[in-house]
């Protein structure tokens, strides 16, 4: 595949259709970015080496169930989220300081992804452990349990946060 242009949709269409280089050449285009993100997720390198790998095997696995009604990347990037949440269940809960080291992220990466947008400055205005809900479920599509396994607080304080999150949001814009 790498001798001619193909788009990721039609890569894909030869992946469900058992082709190896299809694969590799999307590995290549893709990998790099999704490693990137999930390693702003977890510092743990093998965690994420290991999530990444999971993520192609899936996509090798299920490439003939994408349904090409948005971004291949989109597609990429929920199956490798899931796919860290998956490698994190097997690990302790983090301690408070690798979750204050997550929201720390958050609140640094999403404002330069929003920009200088009133949606941008409400989100840098809220407290760090209500930007990191939001931002692990809002952003990265994780349900509530999977946020507060990944941020290491209950489930119900998920969801308080998340609604408190809402409200000053709702009064900011």
């Amino acid at each position: 595949m790498s001798g001619y242009v193909a788009s990721d949709v039609q890569l894909l269409a030869a992946i469900a259709n058992g082709d190896r280089l299809a694969l590799d050449e999307l590995y290549r285009r893709h990998a790099p970015w999704l490693t990137t993100r999930l390693s702003r997720r977890c510092g743990q390198p093998d965690v994420v080496d290991t999530a990444v790998q999971d993520t192609f095997l899936n996509v090798w696995r299920k490439a003939s169930s994408y349904k090409p009604t948005g971004e291949v990347a989109a597609w990429i990037w929920t199956i490798g989220i899931r796919r860290l949440i998956d490698q994190l269940r097997k690990l302790p809960p983090p301690t408070p300081v690798e979750a204050a080291q997550f929201a720390f992220v958050i609140s640094e990466e999403v404002p330069l992804a929003l920009g200088h947008t009133p949606l941008g400055q409400a989100f840098a205005s809220l407290e760090p452990e209500l930007q990191s809900v939001l931002a692990a479920t809002a952003l990265d599509g994780l349900t509530n349990r999977e946020a507060a396994h990944l941020l290491g607080i209950p489930t119900g304080t998920v969801k308080s946060r998340l609604s408190r999150a809402r409200t000053l949001l709702k009064d900011l814009a």
